[in-house]
């Protein structure tokens, strides 16, 4: 499958297991956060990139201990009126300082995608992977923001 990553579209090499997979798989591998809090030790072990998947009512304090040992976070958008992983984002990269990847799942609409951008998500797993191309553009719509984001941490008043 393909997914938009750093503002490419690139083969996506990870594999979302869900919770009743019963052995983890050679590769890279996202698992749910209940998932992570009942193997946490099984899993450190495993033999390729580990990620998380988090819903909007996960809580996020659960895995801050534990960033380092994660090389994807994925968040799960499932409606696009649904923006409670926009703020995980945000906080992942400002207050946490988070370097990896983060990726956004689900609903995700071409117009949010710049919004997402500035949030701090840099991939992106579209419901409908065909319009990837089309996709792209989105993250050209607009040229400055008037507020600080994480691309851009000053304001534009001071950016002038």
């Amino acid at each position: 499958m393909q997914i938009i990553k750093d503002r490419k579209i690139v083969e996506d090499n990870w594999l979302h297991l869900d919770d009743e997979a019963a052995d983890l798989v050679i590769g890279d591998v996202t698992v749910t956060l209940a998932r992570w809090q009942a193997e946490h030790e099984s899993l450190l072990k495993h033999d390729g990139g580990l990620g998380i998947r988090l819903n909007g009512d996960d809580p996020l304090e659960e895995i801050i201990a534990d960033l380092d040992k994660f090389g994807l976070i994925v968040l799960n958008f499932p409606a696009f009126t649904d923006g409670r992983c926009y703020s995980f984002a945000r906080l992942l990269r400002d207050r946490y300082d988070y370097k990896g990847e983060i990726r956004a799942q689900g609903d995700i609409l071409y117009d949010q995608l710049f919004y997402m951008a500035q949030c701090g998500i840099n991939s992106f797993e579209m419901a409908e992977p065909h319009h990837l191309n089309d996709a792209l553009l989105a993250f050209d719509d607009f040229s400055e923001s008037y507020q600080t984001t994480v691309l851009k941490p000053e304001p534009l008043y001071r950016r002038r």
